[in-house]
């Protein structure tokens, strides 16, 4: 295989495959990168075997042919190559020459037939989702994805189809035992995809797909053979699917509240940033108190001392006090959009729930903490 291709185009798509390569595996091949020549084109492809990314670029091509590169390597020799050409050779005995013009570089690779391939379904129906809609239900619940090797059941995002007053919605929940995050988002064609009674995509591949939503436009978006596939301009994404079986969060969603309270989000926010500052493994929750239209927030670290605080707020009722984790309000405010959110308390044992006005359909859950 021989090219000559444009810096930043490559640098494009070799930048977004980082985050799929495996740094550390058993297989070092997929530390590696494929690229592909042929009908004017190169097509660049990672895996992890678990998650798959390929784009197209146009290219000038001498020889058509495959290569197998490291992708960090190809990568920092890309990031400060000082030509807008990269020209890239294959050599004898799998070794790759690359070179700007001005550097040339000699890389030792792999057999590009040892790459491990990876194919769309066939036939697979999809429907074509705004990018900034589906990145904005990835944002609102990746956080809450469960982050413990043992809770494989909670590794991903829980995808499925919900039908409310003649309407279908395109329904995400995440959830790691601790907090939950829920969006429902309506879109014409939901109904045709292939959702059965819900799908869970691991975490990775929801941050990837978030990423290819980052740059506005359009996502075709589908599912089959335990696969989901999205497809955007040039770009594809597979990913394989969890098989676990995603809890009845339903059930811990509580169906009324006893307490409501108003509060301008980035008050609550920043007071809740201070909140965290003394906390530690041992003492992360802070008390929360409600009466006569004032929240008092109460973080004690034996070890450190007190910090407190008190917000103004729209609150009529008889005393409420709970205790919560602070980092799970940062992390669900931090993503939402409205200027005063709703909070929902029943009472100290039971979950207090999040929501805003310029946050159509998301639902934040936070359960409570012993004091």
């Amino acid at each position: 295989m021989e090219i000559s291709i444009d810096r930043d185009e490559l640098y494009k798509s070799i930048a977004r495959a980082q985050s799929i390569i495996e740094r550390k595996s058993n297989m070092p091949i997929l530390s590696n990168i494929l690229l592909t020549a042929r009908n004017g084109n190169i097509i660049v492809s990672a895996t992890d075997l678990e998650l798959g990314f390929q784009s197209e670029i146009p290219v000038q091509i001498t020889t058509e042919g495959s290569i197998t590169i490291s992708g960090r390597k190809l990568f920092e020799i890309l990031k400060e190559g000082k030509n807008n050409v990269i020209h890239i050779k294959e050599k004898e005995n799998n070794w790759v020459f690359i070179t700007d013009g001005f550097t040339r570089f000699d890389l030792a690779s792999y057999p590009a037939d040892e790459y491990p391939v990876f194919f769309e379904p066939d036939d697979i129906e999809m429907i074509e989702i705004p990018a900034a809609l589906l990145s904005e239900m990835i944002e609102k619940t990746v956080y809450a994805v469960s982050l413990d090797e043992a809770g494989y059941k909670l590794s991903g995002i829980f995808i499925q189809r919900v039908s409310r007053q003649g309407r279908i919605f395109l329904r995400m929940v995440a959830t790691d035992g601790h907090r939950l995050s829920l969006i429902d988002k309506p879109f014409p064609g939901a109904e045709n995809l292939n959702l059965g009674n819900g799908l869970m995509v691991p975490k990775k591949g929801m941050v990837e797909l978030a990423k290819m939503g980052q740059d506005g436009g359009t996502v075709l978006l589908g599912f089959k053979d335990k696969n989901c596939v999205a497809r955007k301009e040039k770009a594809l994404l597979l990913i394989r699917l969890l098989e676990s079986k995603f809890p009845d969060y339903d059930a811990v969603i509580p169906k009324d509240s006893i307490s409501s309270v108003e509060v301008a989000r980035s008050d609550l926010l920043d007071a809740m940033k201070r909140m965290v500052i003394l906390s530690n493994e041992r003492y992360r929750a802070v008390k929360i108190g409600f009466e006569d239209n004032r929240m008092e927030l109460v973080s004690t670290n034996p070890d450190l001392g007190e910090a407190q605080e008190t917000l103004d707020v729209v609150f009529q009722g008889e005393r409420v006090e709970a205790g919560f984790n602070p980092r799970y309000f940062i992390d669900i405010l931090q993503t939402m959009e409205s200027e005063r959110v709703s909070l929902g308390f029943s009472d100290e044992s039971k979950p207090c729930t999040l929501k805003g006005e310029a946050d159509k359909g998301f639902l934040g859950l936070i359960m409570p903490m012993r004091l």
